[in-house]
């Protein structure tokens, strides 16, 4: 069964492995959606248990924790008004030890961060990327190495198509 730290565990290995090939090459992490999460677990862990320091982590489409984005994503809208909705659907997050708090991560982060969210993101509302970035923004020491770019709804990115915009490339670098 699938879990936040299967996922980490599982990342951390991918990240060993790489480091090992890479040489002096930079390594960053590429986090979107619920990937967001686990890409910000796994920064934090290096930082706190090896003291690495990744070179960059960019977050697509990211939330504030799985609670929150839980409390958002359109398949939970028809029942949110239900009683009980937090206990059986929030709650039973908490109960099988998920919980993605990159929320609080960032906080601890230090390395350059970038957030993208589209406008038009009806999976994640754009809001839950902007919190988050506010958050990372606060606790920086460096502010300069917290970005956040947010795509127009014309671009019609959505969720899911941030990766197909031409100008990405250069926005990242």
């Amino acid at each position: 069964h699938p879990t936040e730290s299967g996922f980490t565990t599982d990342v951390l290995a991918l990240y060993d492995w790489a480091k090992e090939r890479s040489g002096n090459s930079s390594i960053l992490f590429w986090g979107h959606s619920l990937g967001t999460g686990i890409a910000t677990n796994v920064a934090r862990k290096l930082q706190e248990e090896r003291g690495v320091q990744l070179d960059a982590i960019v977050l697509e489409s990211p939330y504030t924790n799985i609670r929150e984005a839980a409390a958002h994503v359109p398949v939970t809208k028809i029942y949110r008004y239900f009683p009980g909705f937090e206990y059986l659907i929030l709650d039973s997050l908490a109960l099988a030890n998920m919980f993605f708090r990159s929320d609080e991560n960032v906080k601890v982060l230090a390395c350059p961060l970038l957030i993208l969210h589209a406008e038009d993101d009806t999976v994640l509302p754009l809001h839950l990327g902007h919190k988050l970035f506010e958050m990372a923004h606060s606790a920086y020491k460096d502010k300069t190495k917290v970005k956040f770019i947010a795509f127009p709804k014309k671009l019609g990115l959505g969720h899911d198509y941030i990766s197909f915009n031409p100008e990405l490339p250069t926005l990242v670098k």
